[in-house]
């Protein structure tokens, strides 16, 4: 019982640490500033609707894409169905030196950036 109880308890601390790095960032400024908006799912989700003027890179490509981002210079904001995609994304960009946010589901930062 106490094993189910820490394991709520760490999984809803983990939501909702994951939930303010998703908030922290003033997604409409740095928009307007000329961060790029990368939508990591796949090209169907994106044609089914997506933030206009966001770049589609599928997440199984992100990595590869690093360089050519990187070149940019300019931060990332990243978003997907739900956020989880993009989290993932987040953490590879991040780890090759570039400015990035996690936006989360695409719906929720297109209201963010309106």
């Amino acid at each position: 019982m106490q094993t189910i109880l820490f394991l709520a308890i760490a999984l809803g601390l983990f939501y909702l640490l994951r939930r303010l790095n998703v908030s922290k960032a003033d997604f409409k400024s740095l928009a307007a500033n000329g961060a790029m908006i990368i939508d990591v799912r796949t090209p169907q989700e994106f044609d089914g609707g997506h933030i206009y003027g966001a770049v589609n890179i599928p997440l199984h490509l992100i990595a590869d894409k690093a360089t050519m981002l990187a070149q940019k210079n300019q931060p990332i904001i990243l978003c997907c169905a739900s956020g989880m995609r993009s989290g993932q994304a987040t953490n590879i960009l991040k780890q090759k030196g570039i400015e990035v946010y996690n936006g989360g589901g695409w719906q929720s930062l297109n209201r963010k950036l309106a």
